[in-house]
C-alpha cells in the first residue's frame, strides 16, 4: 500500500503593493515599508493534504510570508479555503507572459504515440494564437488522402519517414505554428535540424498509461503496434517499451520536458498567481488521466519559459 504524506512547496514571487487588496473575510497586514514599495518579494508555503482524491476544488492549508531585506513582513494562514484552480486563466495569462519572446518560433511536440501531441498542440496553438499542425495529417494529405497505417502496409515505414522529414523542413521554414509530430521524427538527426528552428517539447508519458490509453480505443491505426487477439494491455506495453529504447534519448534532445509521472506533476505554475488573497493551489496528482489537456498545456508553457531563461537568459521572465 503506498504511504499518503503531505507535501509542502515553496516558491517566491514579486509582487506589486497595488495589487494588494482586503477582501471581507480575508485579511493581509502589510507594513506600511511595505505599502510604500511599488513591488517586494513574497515567501508562499504552500501544504497539501496527504489524501488522492480529485482536487480541481479542494482544501488549501497555505501560509504567505513578506519581507523586505531586514524589514519584517506579515503572515497569514489561509485556514481551508476552497481553492478553485482555473485552468483557462491561467492558460491564459502564461501564454501572454511568454509570446512576446518565442519571437514567432514554431512549437515541436514530440513524444510516444498516445502522449497526447495533438490534443494538448492545438490547446497551445489557440492560447498563443498560432496555427496549428500535425504532421501525421499533413503526410496523409501528400498521399491522396491514404491514413498512415496503409502508407506502412504499402510502401513501408522508410517512404512515410522521408515524407515525415519533407513535412517537418517544409514546416521549418513557417512561422507561429504548434506542430504535433509523429512518435518517431526524432530518430532521424535531419528532423531535429529542422526543428531545432523552433522550440520542442517533449510530452513524456508513462509507458503504462501510453499503454492504458491505446489498447483501450485499439491498435488498428498504429502501424507500429500488434493488431492481434488476446492481451492488448501487454501486448502494447512490450512493443512501446521497445521502441521507447530507441528512441528515449533522443526524446531527451528536447528544449523542454514535461514529466507526467504520475508520483510527481506537482509545484504546477504556483509562481503564476500574482494576487496574494486569490492564491489557487493545484495539488498533484497520483493519477496521470487525472490530468486535462489543459492542465498539460500549461505545464508545457511553464517548461518552455524555463528554456527560455536558462539557456537564452531571459530573466525578466
Amino acid at each position: 500500500m503506498e504511504a499518503l504524506v503531505p507535501q509542502t512547496v515553496q516558491f517566491t514571487n514579486w509582487i506589486y503593493s497595488d495589487k494588494v487588496t482586503n477582501r471581507p473575510g480575508r485579511s493581509f497586514p502589510v507594513s506600511q515599508t511595505l505599502k510604500d514599495r511599488k513591488r517586494f518579494p513574497v515567501l508562499v508555503s504552500a501544504r497539501f493534504p496527504a489524501n488522492g482524491a480529485s482536487n480541481r476544488r479542494r482544501n488549501v492549508d497555505m501560509e504567505v510570508s513578506c519581507s523586505y531585506k531586514s524589514v519584517p513582513g506579515s503572515v497569514v494562514e489561509s485556514g481551508n479555503n476552497q481553492a478553485p484552480f482555473d485552468e483557462s486563466l491561467l492558460l491564459k495569462v502564461k501564454s501572454e507572459k511568454i509570446k512576446p519572446y518565442l519571437e514567432g518560433r514554431c512549437i515541436y511536440l514530440v513524444g510516444m504515440m498516445g502522449s497526447g501531441k495533438t490534443t494538448v498542440g492545438k490547446i497551445l496553438s489557440q492560447a498563443l494564437g498560432y496555427s496549428f499542425s500535425d504532421c501525421d495529417t499533413l503526410i496523409e494529405q501528400e498521399a491522396d488522402g491514404i491514413s498512415v497505417a496503409e502508407i506502412f502496409k504499402l510502401h513501408g515505414e522508410g517512404f512515410f519517414r522521408d515524407k515525415e522529414t519533407e513535412v517537418l523542413r517544409q514546416l521549418s521554414l513557417m512561422r507561429c505554428v504548434v506542430v504535433s509530430t509523429g512518435g518517431g521524427a526524432v530518430v532521424r538527426n535531419i528532423n531535429w535540424k529542422y526543428m531545432q528552428k523552433g522550440i520542442t517539447v517533449w510530452l513524456d508519458v508513462p509507458l503504462d498509461a501510453l499503454a492504458q490509453r491505446i489498447s483501450a480505443v485499439g491498435t488498428g491505426s498504429r502501424p507500429l503496434l500488434p493488431n492481434e487477439s488476446g492481451d492488448i494491455y501487454s501486448k502494447t506495453f512490450m512493443r512501446l517499451s521497445s521502441l521507447f529504447e530507441l528512441r528515449g534519448e533522443s526524446y531527451a534532445n528536447a528544449n523542454a520536458r514535461v514529466s507526467l509521472e504520475s508520483k510527481s506533476f506537482k509545484g504546477l505554475l504556483f509562481h503564476m498567481l500574482a494576487i496574494l488573497t486569490d492564491i489557487a493551489a493545484k495539488l498533484g496528482e497520483r493519477d496521470v488521466s487525472n490530468l486535462t489537456p489543459t492542465v498539460i498545456a500549461i505545464e508545457a508553457l511553464e517548461q518552455i519559459e524555463v528554456f527560455l531563461k536558462e539557456k537564452e537568459g531571459h530573466n525578466e521572465l
